[in-house]
């Protein structure tokens, strides 16, 4: 019989390696359930220090201070994924790590993250692996154009992709980024592009939220909608496999699959994100159970939370881009029924930068999308 794993109750101290927004956001969840939050970056009044208990400013290469600040927590998590993993390894010695380092590793850099999952048989897009220009040109041969590059590490927001149209677009991309590995990936007509955020608990407990559908604009998160308005069967393979990956790395925690689903209805694992994830940010409003409420749960071994969805919602990013002409409107977006508004950035915000979010509820999945389009855009007026 396996001995149950010993609850974190509240009243312990939280670790968090990263200090943006979804630690601001996860601090918050912890805060209210009645634990104290300890938080670990290179950087000093951060979204997370904020409304943390306690903010350590250090490099991640300072492994006796990820030491002493381990020391001084019971679990420690994580809410940014390139934290290096000799930092991860360094905090493993002190306190448990969840997810745990081998999780990270997996999903922090795209050639293992890809091989991975191909091993275990989870459908991904075409995809070859180059070191060096011959690589990538013989890598283009085999995939065929279009294709796209990117590179194998500290990618997101779309950073480090170019699109290969011909064969006379691979020495510039090679030389574009910065000539480092790279993985080249099929690219495929999209008929939508969605996500599933579960959780896995200590016990192997598992349970998702609704299927999100996530649009973008310049590579990065513009609208989320909930439920994604996609075949039943689909969104059924999606939590399948979702939860499939979470049982291969023994996951402990919230883990985001974002998948790609072909306009032939293939469905295939874009990348994960061995976290809390942005397209899950409207369960703070709209679920039982808030993405980061769960997390808080599933590494402190507590039960996992409800995640069924009180009704219909939307969630829109505001970047930095709508402080360029001054203060936004608050008021005016406020004013809209059922419109939430969060807001987590510094005093100067910059442009491309995520700052905050507006969540909308409606009758409808078009109906919430529209109220919270027409909230963003009250902001400006």
């Amino acid at each position: 019989m396996t001995r149950p794993a010993r609850v974190i109750a509240p009243g312990s101290a939280l670790g968090v390696l990263g200090s943006g927004q979804l630690g601001r956001m996860f601090t918050i969840a912890a805060r209210r359930m009645g634990y104290r939050v300890h938080t670990f970056s290179p950087d000093e009044d951060t979204p997370t220090g904020q409304v943390a208990d306690v903010e350590v400013t250090a490099p991640y290469d300072d492994l006796e201070a990820l030491r002493a600040f381990a020391a001084q927590v019971d679990v420690v998590t994580f809410e940014f994924e390139n934290v290096p993993i000799d930092a991860i390894d360094a905090v493993e010695t002190v306190a448990p790590v969840r997810p745990s380092a081998v999780a990270l590793h997996t999903a922090q850099q795209r050639v293992r993250e890809k091989t991975f999952l191909a091993d275990h048989g989870f459908p991904t897009v075409p995809f070859a692996r180059a070191l060096t220009l011959d690589e990538l040109w013989d890598a283009v041969a085999r995939i065929g154009t279009p294709a796209v590059v990117k590179t194998a590490a500290f990618g997101y927001d779309g950073k480090g992709q170019h699109v290969v149209t011909t064969p006379a677009d691979v020495e510039h991309i090679w030389t574009a980024i910065g000539h480092q590995e790279a993985v080249v990936e099929r690219l495929i007509s999209l008929q939508a592009e969605v996500s599933v955020v579960a959780a896995r608990g200590v016990d192997g407990s598992m349970s998702e939220y609704p299927v999100f559908e996530n649009r973008h604009r310049h590579h990065i998160l513009d609208v989320t909608t909930c439920p994604a308005e996609i075949p039943a069967t689909v969104a059924q393979r999606a939590r399948e496999i979702t939860r499939a990956i979470l049982e291969e790395l023994q996951y402990v925690g919230v883990l985001c699959v974002e998948f790609f689903l072909s306009t032939d209805s293939e469905l295939v694992v874009n990348e994960l994100a061995p976290r809390p994830h942005n397209s899950g940010h409207l369960t703070f409003d709209a679920a039982i159970t808030s993405q980061f409420e769960q997390q808080v749960r599933a590494i402190c071994g507590l039960p996992l939370g409800s995640t069924e969805l009180l009704r219909p919602a939307a969630m829109a990013n505001l970047l930095g881009d709508l402080w360029e002409d001054g203060e936004p409107n608050w008021a005016a977006a406020c004013r809209f029924a059922d419109v939430k508004l969060h807001v987590y950035g510094k005093s100067e915000p910059r442009p491309g930068r995520k700052m905050g979010h507006l969540t909308a509820f409606g009758a409808t999945v078009r109906e919430a999308q529209d109220r919270v389009i027409s909230a963003r855009y009250a902001l400006l007026i």
